[in-house]
């Protein structure tokens, strides 16, 4: 029988670590929570320590990790409660860990992220800002330390499972595999088809009103301006050693087909499944095995049809903002993720409109082009330079 791997969750709170939590509990032969890890709602953290006993717990900041504590005080469950980034980091790379789940929503993700590929971890990446903000030395880090990367996001997730073996496991040019083309496919978010004369009115309901998936409220507004297929296009670029030539976004409103590769030959392999993040969760946890994800198959005799069309971008101005990014390079693409970050916030805050969030991440990267970053230190200050940047556009009110 297979040693149980020990699992760190980073983000345990949120959707992603919750549909980790599930596969991790039909698996038990396969999986055990070693520590779990949230920002500050600690009656849910409260809940999952007593059901998935860990040995470890750590919220973001002191207050959050007095709450658990109290919370967990009369309670049968023995989980050491910590607080802070450092101590997310530090179980990150426990060396009793054997894989950590990259679930923080936001730039939040990126050390203890980094602090488990340099452990040498089998990282599964639902963090996408770790690579959006730091790519190459994230990939050159994967490779220093031996780490073994595997994708989350349902779209990158397809694209693994499209490639040909030979790219699973090993780096390489796609042209050498017989790759041709990245097909990334995205829904289109609530306002595929409303009247772009409207978008400034849309309201925070209906923005994180996402037709297929059921996500957080940040990844939802990213998804209704479809910078989220942004952020993922310049994720693809790294996970798959590849240009932004080599990617083309397409729109798939079903979310049936979560990615597509093309070959040389004509041929194109399609990923499909219900739309569930179990099911790449469970992929990537058993990796090159099969397990129990909970997901129903599909029914194709319940199946309408497909439809497949190219991104207007007058629609999705954000989607070609971050395209643009991705080949000015790392400082673009780390500012331009900062700059959403602060816009959302405020859009979610009531401070500013949905279009406006266009226009802070644009007068954003307009204000602070030309960075170069290559080292952790400079990522980190071209990111907190973005975030001031992005938040003086946000109390001047753009016009």
């Amino acid at each position: 029988m297979s040693k149980v791997e020990q699992l760190v969750v980073l983000g345990a709170t949120g959707s992603i670590g919750l549909s980790t939590l599930d596969v991790v509990s039909r698996n038990p032969e396969r999986f055990a929570v070693f520590a779990l890890a949230a920002g500050k709602n600690a009656e849910k953290m409260a809940e999952l320590c007593i059901a998935h006993q860990p040995k470890f717990a750590v919220m973001a900041d002191q207050h959050a990790a007095k709450a658990l504590q109290h919370l967990l005080t009369n309670s049968t469950c023995k989980t050491e409660v910590l607080a802070g980034i450092e101590a997310m980091s530090e179980l990150a790379a426990h060396v009793d860990v054997d894989a950590v789940m990259s679930a923080i929503v936001g730039a939040a993700g990126l050390l203890p992220t980094l602090s488990a590929v340099e452990a040498g971890k089998k990282v599964l990446l639902a963090n996408k800002e770790s690579l959006v903000m730091s790519g190459q030395l994230f990939i050159d880090k994967v490779k220093q330390h031996g780490a073994t990367l595997l994708p989350i996001d349902s779209e990158h997730n397809a694209i693994f499972q499209c490639m040909p073996a030979s790219l699973q496991t090993a780096s390489g040019l796609l042209a050498d595999h017989g790759v041709s083309k990245i097909l990334l496919t995205g829904s289109g978010g609530p306002f595929l088809t409303r009247d772009l004369a409207t978008l400034p009115s849309v309201t925070v309901a209906e923005a994180v009103a996402h037709p297929n998936w059921s996500m957080g409220q940040k990844i939802s507004v990213d998804s209704a301006t479809m910078m989220n297929k942004g952020l993922e296009f310049i994720e693809a670029k790294w996970l798959f050693n590849c240009h932004a030539s080599d990617i083309e976004v397409v729109i798939h409103p079903q979310s049936i087909i979560h990615s597509m590769v093309q070959y040389k030959d004509g041929s194109v392999l399609a990923q499909m499944g219900n739309p569930d993040m179990r099911t790449p969760i469970a992929h990537a946890l058993a990796f090159p095995e099969r397990v129990d994800a909970g997901v129903k198959p599909l029914d194709f005799s319940q199946m309408a049809d497909f439809t497949f069309t190219k991104p207007d971008y007058a629609r999705y101005p954000n989607l070609k903002l971050a395209i643009d990014a991705c080949e000015m390079g790392q400082g673009a693409t780390t500012t331009v993720n900062a700059a959403n970050e602060i816009a959302v916030a405020a859009f979610l805050g009531g401070q500013i409109g949905f279009t406006d969030i266009y226009r802070v991440n644009a007068e954003t990267l307009n204000a602070t082009q030309n960075i170069n970053v290559q080292t952790l230190d400079e990522i980190l200050a071209c990111d907190q330079a973005a975030r001031l940047k992005a938040t003086e556009f946000v109390k001047r009110g753009i016009n």
